[in-house]
């Protein structure tokens, strides 16, 4: 199984979440998210079509560091 296309990364220490795009043998900064409402405005800019419904689909989403939709640390 190939990793999915969009990583969601752990929390960093000045707050967000940094969200890459893995396409064509690296990885992309999609930028740094603070919401959901954030990710999915990255995931349309990256061309996903429907980006609300894939936030919780492991096929298309990776969350590392802290739990699905969690934008605070701590």
């Amino acid at each position: 199984m190939t990793s999915p296309p969009i990583t969601v990364h752990q929390h960093s220490s000045t707050g967000g979440r940094r969200v890459t795009a893995h396409a064509h043998g690296h990885d992309e900064f999609l930028g740094t998210a603070f919401s959901d409402h954030d990710l999915v405005v990255f995931l349309e800019a990256a061309g996903i079509p429907d980006a609300e419904t894939v936030l919780d689909d492991p096929r298309f989403i990776e969350w590392r560091g802290g739990r699905a939709h969690e934008w605070n640390a701590g």
